[in-house]
């Protein structure tokens, strides 16, 4: 007997089990030679490969139908587990939203550059996000990233950063290695946080298929069937960027995100982000792009904190 298990990471179980759970016994009634049980955002199901198949296609389809038309009905379950879907019937939401994360949270491109980088994700494997503060690049890059690991696009997600002090010293933190690291990555693991269920994140981290690490662990690997996204690449040698840059296995994306104006190395010429997206962005398959001041959807101070920073290194 072979057992399945599946996620409910962007739909309410309250939303999918119906009240009573009334939605949960109409599809187990599709399934009477499996043994089904769902404990919260979780449904454990045990039969034939052949029939775990079939029940796993018809939660899919529910979840599809759910993430486009926000509710589900008995009427709804009976069709849609047996299969009977209409030709012109959506399957994906023709809109904005990015991802579903937790509680059914709805993670949209927000901005003009926002849904121009959700464009440029589907026609390049290579995409480079350079712009201020506060303009939703990372968090962007993740959804995506999330987003293709839920359609099974890819099996990995390796989220990085350069480990550069932005004025507080490496060695005085305290803690072993990963302790010490740990707060240069702790944007990245928020951003998830946001869009996956804490335990079913911890046991993605566990199991390696999430990997969030310090720019110096990428040498020497080959990244393949995975999505992986380099932050804050301004702080990032020229020679750093081409040595994450050629780790790019035969089915990968990868999104390289930075700011030009918060570079934290010793000397600033040594940044290599604004050196190597000049030389790269004219090759077919690679994509930039810019966001600026329009894109700022922190506080309505930060659009202005920034421009007042600009104006004064522009004076400088």
């Amino acid at each position: 007997m072979t057992e399945k298990l599946i996620y409910l990471e962007d739909i309410s179980p309250l939303d999918f089990y119906g009240v009573n759970n009334v939605l949960y016994e109409k599809l187990r009634g599709f399934f009477p030679r499996l043994k089904i049980v769902a404990r919260g955002d979780r449904i454990k199901a045990a039969g034939e490969e052949s029939e775990l198949l079939r029940f796993e296609t018809a939660v899919g389809r529910l979840i599809a139908y759910y993430r486009t038309c926000r509710h589900l009905t008995e009427e709804d379950v009976l069709r849609l587990a047996n299969g009977d879907m209409k030709e012109d019937e959506p399957a994906v939401l023709i809109d904005d939203v990015i991802v579903y994360g937790n509680g059914g949270k709805s993670i949209r491109a927000r901005t003009v550059n926002q849904r121009l980088l959700v464009e440029r994700y589907g026609h390049a494997d290579l995409i480079f996000a350079s712009g201020p503060a506060g303009t939703g690049k990372t968090y962007t890059a993740i959804a995506l990233a999330v987003a293709a690991f839920k359609r099974k696009s890819v099996k990995k997600l390796i989220l990085t950063r350069p480990a550069v002090e932005a004025g507080e010293k490496l060695g005085f933190l305290p803690g072993d290695l990963k302790d010490k690291l740990d707060p240069y990555l702790q944007p990245l693991y928020d951003a998830l946080h946001d869009m996956l269920p804490p335990h079913r994140l911890a046991e993605l981290i566990a199991e390696e298929i999430v990997q969030i690490v310090p720019l110096a662990y990428m040498r020497g690997r080959t990244l393949d069937n995975a999505c992986v996204i380099l932050d804050e690449a301004q702080n990032a040698t020229v020679g750093q960027l081409k040595m994450f840059l050629t780790r790019m296995g035969p089915n990968a994306k990868f999104i390289v995100t930075g700011d030009a104006t918060q570079i934290d190395l010793p000397d600033k010429r040594l940044s290599g982000f604004e050196t190597t997206v000049n030389i790269l962005e004219d090759i077919p398959g690679i994509a930039v792009v810019r966001f600026d001041g329009r894109d700022i959807i922190r506080h309505p101070l930060v659009k202005h904190i920034v421009a007042a920073y600009h104006r004064n290194e522009s004076q400088e």
